[in-house]
């Protein structure tokens, strides 16, 4: 085959999955929650009875990720056991019991002329979802997407092409269970990466917004290339900051929690900082918490006098995202020292403050922009199931439309209903 043909064939699946999509939103718009609700309990059934299944595709993936040498976050990210396949039934059944957002009025009001408006919530239409490594986005993705009345289109990394493809037929039997289009949940059938340029620069008249879930490279040049808009963020530089008042043992345990529980999501602690008014006597037992737990510390010249393992740290390291276990860490000038850094080196993602003090959290609650500040809580908890949201398609940092956990309500706009009795303008 040409690469003229192969790009034809390509250029003709991409619109295929386009129309079909643009068919099964207008369905998928009106239908009603009786319905979303039954092909999740069905799709949720279908991935703990083809656990077995969803295990022989994943390890097929990990063999093929280990032979390419990937990275253990990557890896990490990759695989499924039995556990992970669980939490995903659990996560579309958190999604079924969420209120159905379509149809519901945000806010309603009448003008003295008697004109009745209302606000309602109505989908998106169709979304494109890009992600890489992480399976469970494929069951996230599509149970939100259902739920919030959108048709998706989902194009997950080569990588996890068979788990995808496993529990993408999990999602088509709940479907099918509830006699609703499969359109509704497809998946990109190719690991042609001229896929992805496809639908960021040629689906413009398909898709109504593109998510991307993955890597810093990833989301840049969806950002970039994208001709429709794009609900995502670049990185998770996410700090920890251990204030004067902080409870010592509760500080060791966020900040290890915060870091090492999952090094490779967006939510895990990248910078540890520390006031300067307790460097004496919560410095030490924080940064060895950390080293003995096998993290590696990059720190400031007064961190590194606290143990000889910490290594220095450099300009860059405070921008730095590692998803690995390595953290850099520094003394600052009281909260309002903490605020600046994470001003200038932050992603306005993630941040966290340990204190007693209310005052002292509630300056830094306030002060610092990111789409989610925490008091006295892991930076881990950057996670719409967490939040109550039933899962999320990833965490966004956009300021307008959705900003942090992206779940069944961000996936959602309004329209204006005006009902009136004969009213003409003058």
């Amino acid at each position: 085959m040409s690469l003229e043909s192969a790009s034809m064939d390509l250029g003709g699946l991409m619109e295929r999955l386009g129309r079909n999509a643009v068919a099964a939103a207008s369905v998928l718009a009106l239908a009603a929650t009786a319905a979303k609700n039954a092909a999740l309990s069905a799709a949720a059934a279908a991935i703990r009875a083809g656990a077995a299944g969803l295990l022989e595709a994943n390890a097929r993936d990990m063999s093929a990720a280990r032979a390419a040498n990937v990275s253990g976050a990557m890896l990490d990210r990759l695989a499924l056991d039995a556990q992970r396949i669980e939490s995903m039934a659990r996560g579309i059944e958190d999604v079924l019991a969420l209120p159905d957002p379509i149809g519901t009025v945000a806010a309603e009001w009448r003008r003295p002329n008697g004109l009745r408006i209302q606000r309602v919530r109505v989908p998106l239409g169709v979304i494109g979802i890009i992600y890489e490594s992480r399976p469970n986005v494929t069951a996230d993705a599509g149970a939100l997407c259902l739920k919030s009345g959108n048709a998706v289109i989902l194009r997950g990394g080569s990588e996890s092409r068979h788990s995808n493809a496993a529990i993408h037929a999990c999602l088509l039997e709940g479907l099918r269970a509830a006699e609703l289009p499969a359109d509704c949940i497809q998946l990109v059938p190719t690991t042609d990466r001229a896929a992805v340029g496809y639908m960021l620069a040629g689906m413009a008249d398909y898709l109504d917004v593109i998510v991307p879930r993955g890597g810093k490279s990833l989301v840049a040049r969806v950002q970039q290339e994208a001709r429709v808009p794009v609900i995502g963020h670049l990185e998770g530089n996410c700090h920890v900051y251990v204030d004067r008042d902080a409870d010592v043992r509760m500080a060791q345990s966020i900040a290890l929690n915060a870091k090492m529980r999952r090094t490779g999501i967006c939510g895990a602690a990248e910078t540890l900082l520390i006031d300067r008014a307790c460097v004496d006597t919560h410095l030490v037992p924080v940064v060895r918490t950390l080293l003995d737990a096998g993290c590696e510390v990059r720190g400031d010249a007064t961190v590194q006098q606290a143990d000889a393992r910490v290594r220095a740290a450099s300009e860059e390291d405070w921008y730095t995202e590692y998803l690995d276990a390595v953290i850099a860490a520094r003394v600052v000038d009281g909260v309002d020292g903490a605020i600046a850094h994470i001003a200038r080196y932050g992603s306005a993602h993630t941040e966290s403050i340990v204190t007693e003090s209310s005052a002292t959290a509630e300056r830094f609650l306030q002060r610092v922009d990111s789409a989610i500040v925490l008091h006295n809580a892991s930076t881990q908890f950057a996670d719409g199931g967490e939040f109550g949201m039933g899962a999320e398609i990833g965490i966004s940092t956009d300021r307008f439309h959705a900003r942090g956990p992206v779940g069944v309500e961000q996936l959602t706009s309004y329209k204006y209903v005006v009902r009136g009795s004969g009213q003409i303008r003058p």
